[in-house]
């Protein structure tokens, strides 16, 4: 939590964008999002679709998203506001069919100072891809198909 410097007191975090698209995802908005005049540190993880995974080619991949995925994600993203020195946190995540370097994913955080805006990026995005039911479905180089992330 922040400590407003003008009257001392604490500051809950603000989770200003928790959502999942099918379109693709701006790192502008994302940005945006989290720009605060109390904060000097920002930072973006950006989640982007790679070549490969786990020694072996990716052509492409989908992501598949349960009901709850959603309401699940603004969730986290509370959490993660409530334990974390951050001022503000955004988190983006894509659905439906993706190609090699598209972005799959974008999360941020700010704070006053750089070790909350990191602290905070990191949780979220750790405890994003933990706790939100979303799955990947890859498409390999030699034409099979996997899952990751079922539970």
């Amino acid at each position: 939590m922040q400590h407003d410097v003008r009257s001392g007191s604490a500051v809950p975090a603000t989770v200003s964008l928790a959502e999942i698209r099918e379109s693709p995802l701006s790192v502008d908005e994302v940005l945006a999002a989290v720009q605060d005049p109390t904060c000097g540190g920002i930072t973006l993880f950006v989640g982007v679709v790679r070549d490969h995974d786990r020694g072996q080619e990716v052509s492409s991949l989908d992501y598949s998203v349960h009901p709850t995925a959603a309401e699940r994600l603004a969730e986290v993203t509370a959490v993660v506001a409530a334990r974390s020195g951050a001022v503000r946190l955004a988190a983006l995540h894509r659905s439906g069919h993706l190609d090699i370097g598209d972005v799959a994913v974008v999360v941020a955080a700010s704070a006053a100072h750089r070790d909350a805006a990191f602290a905070a990026c990191r949780d979220l995005i750790d405890t994003l891809k933990a706790e939100v039911p979303i799955w990947k479905h890859q498409h390999l180089g030699d034409g099979a198909t996997e899952w990751v992330g079922l539970p």
